[in-house]
């Protein structure tokens, strides 16, 4: 054979491997095309526009990736339970649910599982065991954010003042941890603060905004109040302007700086607290083409997520990284 036929015999298998000459992987979408549905708590609202925004991304950088996106224009998980009964008739290969109520939505998923259509939670978690949902991506630990939300507060009002909690619904799943870990971080490093009140609005600013006045005008000697959903931090943040009580009464809370950034500027909010929710829903979506494929399996301590690099995974939790502040220094850079 002469060395020009043995060059091209060689180029030919580097290529069939997937090498190019230069000894890098060959881009591939070898892969079959799958359906991802991807369900929010709520439509409509800037923080699920963000995760809805990171998963669009993820689904074309991967290329094998069809998006379906869709959800409740209320927080209703009734509704979440019939999109989802929709796309198990379609038979999508993966749902990824952000639940309104972990037990209410359980059944549902199972039905998914059991028609063999994989499904992994975000944002808001089901019950693990009664829905059978493979993975959970959490935005950071229930116990990080908790502990944050506490310890910001303490070095905005002092670690003796009464404080009161807005939330969203009672059964919420990421807001009831996230409570449990404020609770704890209470009683064992500031004993002296008094939880004086707590108020479920559901996701419902207006409502948020009016509990928080009648939770002010009942317990006047309030110096704190914590809004830990994206719509109960910016409805509180709305009494507290409204009320005259800015700079005397602290804000702090989970939203985005899209919603909170002009309470930021006004002075009514010094930090808000949250994550990338756009990085949220990219990571999602990589989560889901990985089960699909079976490079994501229980056990693991980590993948690769595109653009996010290495990602942890602790049992059957997928963890995107710490809490993020964001501040009048920073607020500006950020676009959800």
């Amino acid at each position: 054979m002469s060395l020009t036929g043995r060059w091209w015999t060689l180029a030919s298998v580097l290529l069939l491997c997937g090498v190019s000459g230069a000894g890098s992987p060959v881009p591939q979408n070898s892969g079959k095309r799958i359906r991802v549905a991807m369900i929010p708590k709520l439509k409509g609202i800037s923080y699920f526009n963000a995760c809805e925004r990171g998963a669009r991304e993820a689904a074309e950088e991967l290329g094998n990736v069809q998006l379906i996106y869709d959800g409740p224009l209320k927080g209703r998980v009734d509704d979440q339970i019939r999109i989802i009964d929709n796309w198990i008739t379609q038979k999508v290969d993966v749902i990824a649910f952000a639940a309104n109520d972990p037990d209410a939505i359980a059944p549902t998923l199972k039905k998914a599982r059991q028609k063999g259509i994989h499904v992994i939670g975000y944002d808001a978690d089901a019950n693990p065991k009664s829905s059978g949902r493979e993975f959970f991506v959490n935005q950071a630990t229930f116990q990080a954010i908790g502990y944050e939300l506490v310890d910001e507060m303490a070095r905005q009002v002092g670690p003796r003042a009464s404080v009161a909690l807005i939330s969203s619904d009672l059964n919420a799943p990421n807001q009831k941890e996230w409570t449990k870990w404020m609770k704890k971080r209470m009683k064992e490093k500031y004993p002296q603060m008094k939880l004086v009140a707590e108020k479920y609005p559901g996701e419902d600013r207006q409502r948020a905004m009016r509990m928080t006045q009648e939770v002010l005008n009942a317990f006047p000697d309030v110096k704190g109040v914590w809004g830990i959903s994206s719509v109960a931090f910016p409805g509180a943040a709305d009494a507290v302007k409204q009320m005259g009580l800015k700079g005397k009464v602290a804000v702090v809370g989970l939203s985005t700086p899209k919603d909170m950034r002009p309470f930021v500027k006004d002075g009514v909010v010094k930090t808000v607290i949250l994550w990338n929710p756009v990085d949220l829903g990219y990571l999602t979506i990589y989560a889901a083409r990985a089960v699909y494929d079976g490079t994501l399996k229980r056990g693991m301590k980590s993948f690769k997520a595109g653009r996010l690099g290495t990602v942890k995974v602790d049992g059957d939790q997928i963890l995107l990284g710490p809490p993020m502040k964001f501040d009048r220094s920073n607020i500006d850079k950020f676009d959800f």
